[in-house]
C-alpha cells in the first residue's frame, strides 16, 4: 500500500483549512476565510484505503463531461480502477483534461451512497498520479470536494453515471455548510 499515512493525512487537512483560512486564493472568496471554522471530514480509515488494478484504455477517446454550470468540459477516458471495498467489487472511471496537456494526474469524479446525505450532493474527487504499471492504491481519505461547493464563481465538472457507487465511501471530506 502507499506509503500516505493517517498523520500524513491529518497534516493535509490541516494545511487545507489554513489555505481556506487565509490564502488569497481561497475558494470562499474574499473576507470569508475570516469566519471559517475548517472542512468538516470522515475519520481516517484504513477500509478506504484499497488496492486497485488500472487497466488504460488501448485507445484514448475524448468524452464530454457535463459541469455545474450546465456545459460540457474535454476529458480523455484514460482507463479505469478495478477494486474492492467490504468484498464487494467497484470500477471507476480514470480521466485527463484535453487542455492539460502530458499531466501526470488521474482525475477520479465519482459519487457514492453518501452523496447529497454527508456530502456534496454532486459527488467528489480523487487524484491519483500516473505510475508506470497497473498497480495503484486509491486512498478515499484524500477524497475532496470541488471548489464549485464553496464559490459560484468555479465550474466543475459532475461525475459521469459509470462513476457512481452503489456503496457508501466514509472517507474524506463531507459536505460544506456556511455557517
Amino acid at each position: 500500500m502507499s506509503a500516505i499515512t493517517a498523520e500524513d493525512v491529518a497534516r493535509q487537512r490541516l494545511e487545507k483549512d489554513e489555505y481556506f483560512r487565509n490564502s488569497y486564493q481561497s475558494p470562499l472568496g474574499h473576507g470569508q476565510g475570516h469566519n471559517f471554522k475548517g472542512l468538516k471530514y470522515f475519520d481516517y480509515s484504513d477500509t478506504f484505503k484499497v488496492a486497485a488494478v488500472f487497466r488504460k484504455k488501448p485507445v484514448l477517446k475524448s468524452i464530454k463531461m457535463e459541469t455545474s454550470k450546465g456545459h460540457e468540459e474535454e476529458y480523455l477516458h484514460y482507463g479505469q480502477l478495478d477494486f474492492e471495498i467490504d468484498s464487494k467489487k467497484l470500477t471507476l472511471q480514470a480521466y485527463k483534461p484535453v487542455h492539460l496537456h502530458g499531466e501526470e494526474t488521474l482525475f477520479i469524479p465519482f459519487r457514492d451512497g453518501t452523496s447529497g446525505k454527508e456530502t456534496y450532493g454532486a459527488g467528489r474527487y480523487l487524484d491519483l498520479r500516473e505510475i508506470n504499471g497497473n498497480s495503484y492504491v486509491i486512498d478515499f481519505n484524500l477524497a475532496y470536494n470541488p471548489f464549485c461547493v464553496y464559490s459560484e464563481d468555479y465550474v466543475c465538472p459532475l461525475p459521469p453515471k459509470d462513476n457512481w457507487l452503489k456503496t457508501e465511501i466514509r472517507a474524506g471530506e463531507k459536505d460544506y455548510k456556511k455557517e
